[in-house]
């Protein structure tokens, strides 16, 4: 109660009078899609949008241009992480319950898997120009796979199952939650190992993250309570905390107008302004669903997608938020 009330004063004092932030523009069903959705990806150049339809086992492939879905592809077993791969033209698919990887064929769907069980595959992250995908394992460590050969570049140890990891792109650090471990672990990506460690004690459950690279700040959304860590991404230090909704799971960071949109299972979209008379504010709550968690913003479009899942009247389907503002 007294955090909820907390949350309510922020949003009444720093909402009033801020322009809307994000409009809805569109909603794409998705009909027949069943239990939870967990990650998005998107082949910008051909206007795809592909998500991984953990309960319904299936990889749903959506045509933005059409506004519609346009394939349904079964046969996976809870597919977590996803990844396109523009210059392959090529999707790349971690399922958690086979332990296992494909590879998709951009125009024919074919699958190929990669060799090499992965427990509890999950997140999934591509770094361009260096043609390799890191693939967060449920044995407590991150797998690097160099895509022009798919062989295993190295297996980065974790002390436990990592959530949310970001690449730095002026850098060779990544940053990953793990939660069970209470931390975020720094690595480097051309030593392969850790070479620090950030604790997070409170609040707690820490699985979604966003990076600003410019600005040196690290997101981190925490379940327990609910709330955004804003950490210096140099020295690891807190810099903010703000009370967010409930079971926060994905985290983006729009560059040009200095805003962090997080996705909540608790049936809202949580904007937040650095720019703010009070930095890293809620400034906006939008309504979305109950277990609206997973999405995925567009900066090349000026699109945030959201993915809501059937439960009880609420169909599964997309909505399309376009950004406002500079």
């Amino acid at each position: 109660m007294k955090h909820s009330l907390i949350l309510t004063v922020i949003l009444l004092t720093c909402a009033a009078g801020h322009p809307a932030t994000l409009r809805l523009v569109q909603t794409i069903p998705l009909v027949g899609v069943e239990g939870r959705i967990d990650h998005m990806a998107i082949d910008i150049n051909g206007q795809r949008l592909f998500i991984t339809a953990l309960g319904n086992n299936s990889i749903e492939v959506v045509d933005l241009h059409a506004g519609k879905r346009i394939r349904s592809l079964a046969g996976f077993h809870e597919p977590q992480g996803v990844a396109w791969i523009p210059e392959r033209g090529q999707l790349f698919v971690a399922s958690g319950e086979d332990e296992t990887c494909r590879l998709l064929d951009g125009n024919t769907f074919a699958a190929t898997a990669v060799d090499g069980k992965i427990s509890d595959a999950d997140n999934v992250r591509y770094e361009n120009p260096a043609h390799r995908v890191y693939v967060g394992c449920g044995n407590g460590s991150l797998r690097v796979l160099d895509t022009t050969n798919w062989r295993v570049v190295r297996e980065i140890a974790l002390p436990a199952h990592p959530e949310s990891f970001q690449l730095e792109s002026r850098g060779s650090r990544v940053f990953a939650n793990v939660p069970n471990a209470h931390c975020v672990e720094v690595i480097d990506r051309a030593a392969g190992r850790v070479i620090s460690t950030w604790p997070v004690d409170r609040p707690a459950a820490n699985f979604p993250m966003a990076l600003d690279e410019s600005n040196r700040r690290l997101f981190i959304g925490c379940r327990n309570p609910p709330a955004l860590i804003v950490l210096d991404s140099d020295s690891g230090k807190e810099v903010a905390s703000v009370a967010i909704d409930g079971d926060a799971d994905d985290i983006f960071y729009d560059a040009q107008r200095g805003r962090i949109y997080v996705s909540c299972g608790a049936g809202f979209l949580d904007v937040l302004d650095q720019n703010a008379p009070l930095p890293y504010s809620v400034v906006e709550q939008i309504p979305t669903a109950s277990g609206a968690r997973t999405s995925l913003f567009v900066p090349e479009l000026n699109r945030l997608y959201v993915a809501v899942p059937h439960r009880d009247n609420q169909p599964a389907e997309v909505r399309v938020y376009e950004t406002t503002g500079n």
